[in-house]
């Protein structure tokens, strides 16, 4: 990782710290710890990391979440959804991909890589 910011390794030291200390050691330990919410709660208390941090890890490790940005923030103002918080946001695009037939992670990405010109 190449991060220039001295608080952005911190951050992923603290998170390293933790998931070490919780005997994370894999992937898939990864994804178990993430089914409990004390473990969730644990994470947030990183300074740095939020709710999309949180969503993010869990797709890095399998899971379908929406993991929203700025991408994904413009993409909805652009639609005509009004610009609202992360949770409600994210519940947006669950619930349009969910009528739409499509997994929330992979609309999620499809909607970030056209909205930030990615190939």
């Amino acid at each position: 990782m190449k991060f220039n910011h001295a608080q952005k390794v911190a951050t992923a030291h603290a998170i390293t710290d933790l998931l070490a200390a919780d005997g994370v050691d894999t992937r898939e330990d990864l994804h178990a710890w993430l089914d409990h919410q004390a473990n969730r709660a644990a994470l947030r208390a990183v300074k740095g990391v939020g709710p999309k941090s949180i969503d993010y890890i869990g797709n890095l490790v399998g899971r379908s979440h929406v993991a929203v940005d700025v991408h994904l923030r413009a993409f909805a103002v652009d639609a005509g959804v009004p610009d609202l918080p992360y949770d409600q946001l994210r519940a947006v695009y669950e619930e349009a991909a969910a009528f739409l037939g499509h997994d929330k992670g992979e609309l999620e990405h499809a909607v970030w890589r056209h909205r930030s010109k990615a190939t």
